[in-house]
């Protein structure tokens, strides 16, 4: 049925609400809960929508976007250990588009329909290639030597990783031969094989780390480590497939791939000229099967227009070129035998179902494993134990069954009954009104809980301890941990006694555990696990409320005060700091020397003091000075516009969406100068240092 106006803007904005997150756990978390194929299909329908309703398509739209790698936020939890410190970003020469795409060739048949009207009956050609599953890349030459290595960021500017990049072994530091010009892009893809992916998921788990997802996460969170070093042992690989027509003056694609390949650059060699629809569906239809060999991912092909002139006439759109289409191979899939449901219970007490399955080779890794959600899915499409289940890993993903087999279900299948009761420790399950999941009400005394509590303690986003799952564990089952605090009581000879430990490994472990006494007061609150609390919100209210006393006898309606604190959040902290358990708990804390206030930052000045700050756009300086900057003179920053938000400073090309909301709510929006002229003393950083680049072109 057709949606009216409210209909649609309403499932509009629900849609670009999912997207952008989901956008935000691929390109940033490096740990997607979505597929490819579901994110597609959502962006699909979005599309579909602000055709049918103009009035409602927005410059930030994710139709109208690139996703962004650039760091706005937490991480997931296959996230790597990070530094408190960003990488420096610079703006690309040319915008890296993203590709638009699709699952149905019936649409590349369009594509190619449409070209051809467009370049009026010439002759012209297209380059086949292989649509890489990792993470994209810019490479700047300049004089024959890599100069700059920039991730896609958010298409316009990327983070520098060029240290990282030299560390990979086909990228040439300084190309071989002639005829490369002086200063030229060359883009592609960092990649993980298979091989790289398998050792290094072995050394993590060895390390009783959570291994990556698939070899798109691990190549992206690799390429992000602060250590060049640590990126080096990883296995990565790159593949080069594009440079900008307007680097170089070749009259072909191919022709300067080719001449790149020369340079020494690592050009893929999979690619086929063709010069119809039928060839481009055969080269399909080929690499849909034999991809399956390759020693690393693929998730579908990308077809070009291969003259260079042709594909400045046909131009892009704000997000995507029109002289190129990616076709995305369907999820593959697997059908194997479901032998047993296990009831896991998470961190905060959810219960969730989980297929043990006979193993079945998918997507380059071998699966055991799936979610099944909750319990009503696994009643809705009626999943019993002894079944033949389908089984795709969409976008390489955590596995998921999509349908049973009923031709193949044996006689004996069971319905599998879901608990009553918590698997765990015997608590009468409960469900919250509009709730898919069950809960274990039982947060303080259910084992389960009580040990994922102490890794989340110890994870490297909190406490940063080494240990792992397999630690606290037999910590917890020697009777030794039981609350974070009893960590900070433990004895080397306790901890000799665990399985496999030896001088070394307690010493180790002791030497961390001390280490973590200077970790940051934000970071403590965060690790202390309060139900909502993630790593953003715990620096809010860390900043705040400035000590651990004064956010424990907070009200409600103060919580409510904080940035980006809703009812929701100031519900679970206030309830939380009723506990007797947790206060006596965070007593011993003290007492072991952890840190519960926040540290008073030297500023330069106090011109800021009292206004929060939101920026936006590009800057003579690096968006990392100007946040430093407004720190050290007494400013705070945030990053959304709010009714506390003080001014806007929008350098150039700012977000429309802040910028309508600053609009909307009244905010005094400033530019560079203008705040210049209220700090004293700041001439200096007006200019940059005869080793900095501009930040625009």
């Amino acid at each position: 049925m057709a949606m009216n106006h409210e209909e649609a803007k309403t499932r509009i904005e629900e849609l670009r609400k999912t997207l952008w997150e989901n956008s935000r756990r691929y390109y940033v978390d490096n740990a997607p809960t979505m597929s490819d194929y579901e994110y597609d299909q959502l962006m699909h329908e979005l599309e579909t929508l602000e055709k049918e309703f103009p009035d409602l398509l927005t410059p930030d739209s994710p139709t109208q976007k690139v996703g962004s790698d650039l760091e706005t936020g937490g991480a997931g939890d296959n996230a790597e250990p990070r530094i408190q410190k960003e990488f420096a970003q610079y703006p690309h020469h040319y915008p890296m588009l993203s590709l638009g795409n699709t699952y149905s060739i019936s649409e590349i048949e369009d594509f190619v329909r449409r070209a051809e009207k467009e370049l009026k009956g010439v002759k012209f050609t297209y380059s086949c290639e292989l649509k890489f599953d990792g993470t994209a890349i810019c490479l700047e030459y300049r004089n024959g030597r890599l100069f700059r290595a920039l991730t896609r960021g958010d298409g316009i500017i990327g983070d520098d990783v060029t240290e990282n990049v030299k560390q990979i072994s086909n990228v040439p530091v300084t190309l071989k031969g002639t005829g490369y010009p002086d200063d030229f892009e060359i883009r592609g893809e960092i990649l993980m094989p298979y091989e790289s992916f398998d050792k290094l998921n072995k050394e993590r788990e060895d390390n009783e780390d959570p291994p990556f997802a698939n070899p798109r996460n691990a190549a992206s969170g690799s390429l992000k480590l602060l250590d060049p070093k640590e990126v080096g042992r990883r296995g990565l690989w790159c593949t080069l497939y594009h440079i900008p027509s307007q680097s170089v003056s070749f009259p072909t694609h191919d022709d300067a791939l080719k001449a790149a390949a020369s340079w020494g650059l690592p050009v893929s060699d999979k690619r086929k000229i063709v010069s119809s629809i039928e060839e481009i569906e055969e080269y399909i239809h080929y690499w849909d099967k034999e991809r399956k060999f390759l020693p690393y991912a693929t998730d579908g092909i990308v077809i070009k227009i291969n003259e260079l002139a042709y594909q400045t006439a046909l131009g892009a759109t704000a997000k995507s070129p029109r002289w190129a289409v990616a076709f995305k191979f369907q999820a593959e899939e697997a059908t194997t035998k479901l032998v047993s449901i296990d009831y896991q219970v998470g961190r905060t007490g959810a219960i969730t179902p989980v297929a043990n399955m006979e193993p079945v080779q998918l997507a380059g890794t071998v699966v055991k494993r799936a979610t099944l959600n909750n319990n009503d899915f696994v009643r809705d499409m009626d999943i019993r134990i002894g079944d033949y289940v389908k089984v795709i890993k969409g976008g390489e993903i955590i596995p998921k069954i999509i349908a049973v087999d009923l031709e193949r279900r044996p006689k004996d299948a069971k319905r599998p009954e879901f608990p009553t009761v918590c698997p765990d420790c015997g608590t009468t399950l409960v469900r919250e009104e509009d709730e898919a999941k069950w809960f274990c009400p039982n947060t303080d005394g259910c084992p389960t809980q009580i040990k994922g509590k102490l890794v989340h303690f110890l994870s490297r986003k909190a406490m940063n301890v080494l240990a792992g799952e397999a630690t606290i564990d037999q910590l917890y089952k020697l009777g030794f941990v039981r609350t974070p605090a009893d960590f900070y009581s433990l004895t080397k000879g306790q901890l000799l006694m665990l399985d496999g430990w030896k001088e070394r490994s307690a010493q180790r472990f002791l030497d961390s555990l001390n280490a973590s006494r200077q970790v940051t007061f934000d970071h403590v609150l965060f690790a202390l696990g309060i139900r909502f609390v993630g790593e953003t919100t715990a620096k809010e209210l860390a900043v705040h409320f400035g000590n651990i006393d004064a956010l424990a006898v907070a009200s409600k309606e103060m919580l409510l005060e904080v940035q980006d604190i809703g009812e929701t959040i100031a519900e679970s902290v206030y309830e939380y700091f009723r506990d007797s358990r947790h206060l006596r708990d965070i007593e011993r804390l003290k007492t072991a020397g952890l840190r519960f206030s926040m540290e008073a930052k030297k500023t330069s000045s106090n011109a800021l003091e009292g206004k929060t700050i939101v920026i936006s756009g590009n800057f003579s300086i690096s968006r990392d000075e100007m946040k430093r900057l407004i720190e050290d003179n007494g400013g705070k920053n945030s990053s959304s516009v709010s009714g506390k938000t003080s001014y806007l400073l929008a350098g150039s090309k700012p977000g429309p969406e802040k910028m309508k909301k600053a609009a909307e709510l009244g905010i005094k929006v400033i530019s560079e100068e203008e705040l210049m002229n209220m700090l004293p003393g700041t001439a200096e950083t007006k200019s940059l240092s005869s080793e900095e680049e501009p930040t625009l072109f």
